[in-house]
């Protein structure tokens, strides 16, 4: 019972997190579904949006191991935010490895590496659970291996200005639990305040990218607009870090 007592506060700020992240989540789908950016009824005809296109065929058993597929890579993202901060927070000397200073620049590259790898991971399954009908029918529509190569490298990069923020952002929670304040909360709050932000960018980016004919200035702005606000939580959360660390 005493065990159970020490991890109450540990795991009841992860289902408070959870919770948030589903509401967020909830108000998102209410806000694209209102706008009209997803459709969520089935639709059968040609000019419709491209997500309806590609989700067309993930239908029965292949629905069901693209979940996994998804939740793997969800995973892989989420522990790869962790792990850095678990890392930055370790004390010298502890496992008998030395301490390692939270850095917006390794957090990039972590994140870099990790969003490349749950990419992997994606694709991986997701080639699984298609026809050889579907790969060739898609291999067709698109450009040559070296460019697929080069864009999903590209997109992890994107992806990486994600993972870094939220990497530095779990150091800077850590950094602020040292003072002696409450580290449950501050995941919490950081959780609210940085997922609002996540989730307005992604609606409106999902916006220009869920139509029948893709405008590349929209998207390209909205991607920009992602990686701004990426890159302004990454430095944020150092500065705000490295301010707790002197307080300490």
């Amino acid at each position: 019972m005493k065990d159970m007592k020490a991890m109450a506060r540990p795991f009841l700020a992860l289902y408070a997190m959870a919770l948030v992240i589903a509401l967020l989540g909830r108000i998102g789908l209410a806000v694209a579904g209102g706008t009209g950016v997803l459709a969520f009824d089935y639709i059968s005809a040609s000019g419709v949006p491209v997500l309806d296109v590609i989700c067309s065929i993930l239908t029965g058993s292949a629905f069901v191991a693209f979940l996994f597929a998804a939740g793997l890579a969800l995973c892989v993202s989420t522990a790869g935010a962790v792990l850095y901060g678990a890392l930055a927070s370790r004390a010298e000397g502890d496992a008998g490895a030395p301490a390692v200073l939270p850095r917006p620049l390794t957090a990039f590259l972590w994140g870099w590496a990790t969003a490349l790898v749950a990419l992997v991971c994606l694709m991986i399954v997701a080639l699984g659970i298609l026809s050889a009908v579907q790969v060739g029918s898609m291999s067709s529509k698109l450009p040559g291996l070296p460019i697929i190569v080069v864009g999903v490298i590209g997109f992890a990069a994107f992806l990486g200005t994600l993972l870094g923020a939220a990497s530095m952002v779990v150091c800077a929670c850590v950094a602020r639990w040292r003072t002696g304040h409450s580290l449950e909360m501050a995941l919490v709050v950081a959780v609210a305040a940085c997922g609002a932000v996540v989730a307005a960018l992604t609606v409106g980016t999902f916006s220009a990218l869920n139509v029948a004919s893709i405008s590349l200035p929209a998207l390209g702005g909205w991607f920009a607009a992602d990686v701004v606000a990426n890159v302004a939580m990454l430095f944020g959360a150092k500065v705000y870090a490295d301010k707790m660390s002197l307080a300490s």
